[in-house]
């Protein structure tokens, strides 16, 4: 299975629990917050309108509707992700990255938060995103993202069509500057049953982790990318 097969995708993200779960372990991580980097790649721009693509629960499009002096539409393929956001008091929209339904240079920033690498033509979506907004946020994962935890399963990390290392040549083919900020860092497992919970929750990976006493670090490696 692979991140950006179109069917793993709308069961992965039929519901919060798989999500709600993998988001969990990041309580255990260890140095920058990419989610605060990406932020500041927001607020810098002093946006009036702002779009997020793939909003997942919705904290990010909350935090930026409170926040920021700016109206903030939120899409997401998935119906529940999207209640969910509604819920949050954000104009969230079922609707898809690859077929924007929003005028040329509608927006003055684009989120897209951990989504890019779920996208079957991921250039028709930067594409769009180039197309309805003149300042894009994207963060992703480098392709050593967890690596010793895959490594314990005895498994590679599932493909990323949009990772830390293609990023930037893939933007720079529909922006004209592409700046990247690094928030790479560790997660400390406590225990193997928390580590095991995060590869349960992930419907591309599946295993059982070797007994392991004590905690289990194993580095993150997101990168924001911020492209105009």
């Amino acid at each position: 299975m692979r991140l950006d097969d179109s069917a793993v995708v709308r069961e992965e993200y039929a519901s919060e629990a798989r999500l709600a779960a993998r988001k969990a372990a990041y309580r255990f991580a260890e140095g920058p917050d990419p989610r605060e980097i990406a932020f500041a790649g927001v607020a810098e721009a002093q946006p009036r309108r702002i779009l997020e693509v793939g909003c997942g629960e919705g904290e990010l499009a909350e935090r930026m509707l409170n926040e920021l002096d700016a109206e903030v539409v939120a899409v997401d393929q998935s119906a529940r992700m999207v209640e969910i956001t509604r819920g949050r008091g954000v104009d969230a929209r079922v609707g898809d990255v690859q077929d924007l339904p929003f005028a040329d240079g509608e927006f003055d920033v684009a989120v897209a938060a951990w989504v890019l690498f779920h996208v079957p033509d991921v250039d028709r979506a930067h594409s769009e995103l180039a197309r309805v907004a003149r300042r894009l946020v994207a963060v992703t994962n480098g392709t050593d993202h967890l690596r010793e935890l895959y490594g314990l399963l005895g498994v590679e990390r599932p493909a990323m069509v949009f990772n830390a290392e293609n990023g930037r040549e893939q933007l720079e083919r529909h922006f004209s500057h592409v700046e990247r900020r690094d928030a790479g860092g560790w997660v400390a497992f406590p225990d193997r049953a928390v580590a095991q919970s995060y590869i349960d929750a992930a419907i591309v990976t599946k295993g059982e982790l070797p007994e392991f006493d004590g905690p289990l670090r194993v580095r993150r490696t997101p990168v924001v990318f911020v492209a105009t």
